[in-house]
């Protein structure tokens, strides 16, 4: 399965903030959307990400003057995304072997959407069950 089905039909756009965005109203967002990460974006564009790990190591640092910071200040950057043409699996991998959570996905110089490693973790169990449901049709009607 490619990335580009696994986002189709998702309802809303994407959730993202500015860099020129107070860290206090990401916080916000990232709070009110019960999610992990926002892509930080120049119009259509994605120019970092800032993720809740972001967040707490700055914190950890700087203290509670760090709300009152832009998003670009402490986002991550440069961003590593993928193409909708892509499968699921080289998304996975790619995410287990940068040690990242979130994952943009770019068509032309555009993000079209966001997954989590929940998002393909989902996906993957619901492929494992399912062949595990054909096996077991196989075995019985043998």
């Amino acid at each position: 399965m490619t990335i580009a089905r696994l986002i189709e039909g998702r309802i809303g756009g994407i959730v993202g903030c500015a860099a020129t965005d107070t860290v206090r109203s990401a916080v916000a967002v990232l709070s009110a959307k019960r999610i992990g990460a926002l892509p930080v974006l120049d119009g259509a564009a994605i120019v970092g990400i800032l993720s809740e790990r972001d967040v707490v190591k700055q914190l950890a640092e700087l203290g509670p003057a760090l709300l009152d910071s832009s998003v670009g200040s402490i986002m991550t950057k440069p961003v590593v995304s993928i193409e909708p043409g892509h499968g699921v699996m080289d998304a996975l991998g790619l995410m287990t072997d940068r040690r990242f959570r979130h994952l943009p996905v770019v068509e032309d110089g555009r993000m079209v959407g966001f997954v989590s490693i929940g998002d393909l973790v989902k996906f993957r169990i619901e492929q494992v069950e399912a062949e595990a449901e054909a096996m077991r049709s196989y075995i019985q009607s043998a």
